[in-house]
């Protein structure tokens, strides 16, 4: 993402207008998620200094999302799978005349000339480039900039306020709270390291993990213990389906760069396993400049890649796979870039990109992608499987809610939306947990959830393994091999009703014991995963050898494996594809469409972490799937 500094904050405007303090009046609306880190707080920032204000309006009808998800994902509604259009979803959230015109009464009753305002083309965002006075007056801000040691600066305050009538018509405001924490060194730049894309706080991060073994290969159901094969998980979840409506069906899979894919590998692993398919590639849907690169090889390079593609199209042969690169070489991507690319009213008025967070297109650095933003370029595939992650404590409530919504709106469209859990168990990236203001602290001691996949719009996805010395005929166990199934409970989001009954039997039944010290305990949170499958063990070709792989990366695009082999079932039938699936899922019509795990935790932060038991749990939540069940029960829907 991009590195902030002050160039695009330094313009100066030769009168600076004196506001009337309404300081009184105001609500704290947000605060910073987390302090910076290694970033020095040098100056207040120059009064006269003109700032790119942008004010997210409060979208209509949020409430009621869950509501109308349910309408047509649960298997009992009489409107399962009569998916909303594009143009509905628009028409539905599009922020009220009422919400439009108290922002603008603010801002103008506060002095802001109302021609200075700009309302976007969707209504959804209200923009005004003021000064840095102004703005503090205006929303009890201050604002500061920070150096790091690298010489990099940027512009930060630590909360803002709002009027109390104002504050429910108002989402988030920018720039404001939201900090880059990590930083790229100039030969990291060059290099395009996955240092600056995945190791530190607040970085997206993501990529399986390697035992650093290479391997001979001994394809047999006797070794699945130690290496996993596509035959290993056709035999561990009753897989035996071959497609046949690929026309109608879509599967993406969403890569950020400089991860990538080397047909080499794909074509290394095929000729060991699926012959048919050397020289099959994915159709590269690039976003912002995304591109396969194949400069920079490696497994910290290709190991992601490599392994979503080879495992996705082995199991669904012969289903065409869209590859959604997202982010070009210099500035890459986080999740906001992929969701403008596939819903355009989302990228014009729903999202609000942070440049904090996300890749912020033109990118006007050197070598950068100069194009116009991705926006809407394709229609949402059937099916999205998202290995990547970052800690949920490192986004603020308003971002990480905005961004939530997007995921329900796209299972209205009809797309099932999957996410892998964590490799860190009930930890935070990197191990690191939370400390007692729930930000992430190298010394902290709660639990850290990762984002996006405790929203629970979308399908978490955690890790097993073949237990050492069983077979695929043995009961899984959750993953403690190089890598912990990511579980826990949300800090952000309320329970779902879908997973109601099944986490309150949990925390009913089989009380973790930890205090709410060490994680949200309340049981009105979500939780997750929602099902899992192995992740230990996976024989993949990369950088031109075979190497163990293990993570939640592994597990999640087997799952979206399944779920498209679903969906064609279903389209060959004349049906719809399922959209989002955790309804039915946790429906007692399903009850019996999984392998409970019972064996196995999650340990991180100092402790066993939780302990996989009857029922959903906080490690491998349902279970694993047995597709031929799960098939016949979805096959059976409208």
């Amino acid at each position: 993402m991009r590195i902030l500094s002050c160039t695009w904050v330094v313009a100066l405007v030769a009168i600076v207008v004196a506001l009337p303090s309404r300081r009184s009046n105001l609500v704290l609306h947000e605060k910073r998620a987390m302090e910076p880190v290694d970033w020095v707080q040098s100056r207040k920032l120059e009064p006269d200094a003109v700032l790119p204000m942008r004010f997210g309006l409060s979208q209509s009808n949020l409430h009621r999302i869950e509501e109308m998800l349910h309408s047509v994902s649960h298997p009992s509604s009489p409107s399962y799978g009569k998916h909303f259009s594009p143009q509905n979803i628009v028409d539905i959230f599009a922020p009220s005349d009422e919400t439009i015109s108290a922002v603008t009464n603010w801002l103008v009753d506060s002095g802001i000339a109302k021609q200075r305002l700009r309302l976007s083309a969707s209504k959804g965002w209200i923009e005004v480039n003021a000064t840095t006075a102004e703005v503090e007056e205006l929303i009890d801000a201050e604002y500061h900039v920070y150096t790091h040691p690298s010489g990099a600066q940027q512009i930060s305050c630590h909360s803002y306020s709002v009027p109390e009538h104002v504050r429910e018509h108002i989402d988030l405001i920018q720039p404001t709270v939201h900090f880059l924490h990590r930083v790229p060194q100039p030969d990291q730049i060059q290099k395009r390291s996955l240092g600056e894309f995945g190791k530190l706080d607040a970085a997206i991060h993501g990529g399986p993990k390697t035992n650093g073994k290479q391997v001979t290969i001994t394809p047999s159901l006797e070794h699945c213990d130690e290496m996993i094969t596509l035959d290993c998980l056709r035999a561990l979840y009753s897989i035996d389906y071959t497609p046949q409506a690929t026309d109608k069906n879509t599967f993406g899979i969403l890569e950020l760069t400089p991860q990538a894919f080397l047909q080499s590998d794909l074509d290394m692993f095929f000729a060991n396993f699926s012959p048919s398919q050397v020289g099959t590639s994915p159709t590269l849907v690039s976003i912002d400049g995304g591109v396969a690169q194949t400069e920079q090889q490696g497994f910290n390079f290709n190991g992601e890649s490599d392994l979503d593609l080879e495992y996705a199209f082995g199991l669904t042969n012969p289903q065409p796979i869209l590859l959604l690169q997202a982010g070009d070489l210099v500035e890459g991507a986080s999740f906001n870039n992929w969701l403008d690319a596939v819903d355009g009213s989302y990228c014009t008025f729903e999202g609000g990109d942070d440049p904090t967070q996300d890749g912020i297109y033109p990118d006007p650095l050197p070598g950068g992608f100069d194009g116009p933003e991705s926006c809407g370029i394709i229609a949402p595939p059937f099916v999205v499987s998202a290995s990547y992650g970052q800690d949920e404590g490192s986004v603020t409530e308003a971002y990480a809610a905005r961004q939530c919504a997007e995921y329900g709106k796209l299972g209205m469209l009809g797309t099932t939306v999957l996410y892998s859990s964590g490799d860190d168990g009930v930890a935070g990236n990197g191990g690191i947990c939370l400390g007692p203001d729930g930000t992430p602290s190298r010394r902290g001691t709660r639990f850290s959830p990762d984002f996006p996949v405790t929203c629970p719009f979308v399908t978490a996805v955690g890790a097993t393994q073949v237990n050492p010395g069983s077979t695929v005929n043995d009961p899984e166990g959750a993953c403690e091999q190089v890598i912990f199934s990511g579980g826990g409970f949300s800090n952000f989001f309320a329970l779902p009703d879908y997973q109601a009954t099944a986490v309150t039997s949990f925390l009913t039944n089989h009380p973790p014991p930890f205090t709410s010290a060490q994680f949200n305990n309340s049981g009105t949170v979500r939780g997750f995963p929602d099902i899992s499958a192995n992740g230990a063990n996976y024989v993949v070709a990369v950088a031109g050898e075979f190497v163990l792989v293990f993570g939640t990366s592994c597990s999640a695009p087997v799952v979206g494996s399944m779920i498209t082999l679903i969906n064609d079932a279903r389209l060959a039938a004349g049906k719809g594809p399922v959209g989002f699936i955790n309804p039915a899922l946790y429906s007692d019509d399903f009850a019996d469409s999984f392998h409970d795990i019972t064996t196995g935790g999650n340990q991180g932060c100092g402790t066993p972490g939780f302990t996989a038991t009857e029922g959903w749990d906080p490690v491998t939540g349902l279970g694993t799937p047995n597709f031929t069940t799960l098939l016949s029960h979805f096959l059976a829907l409208p």
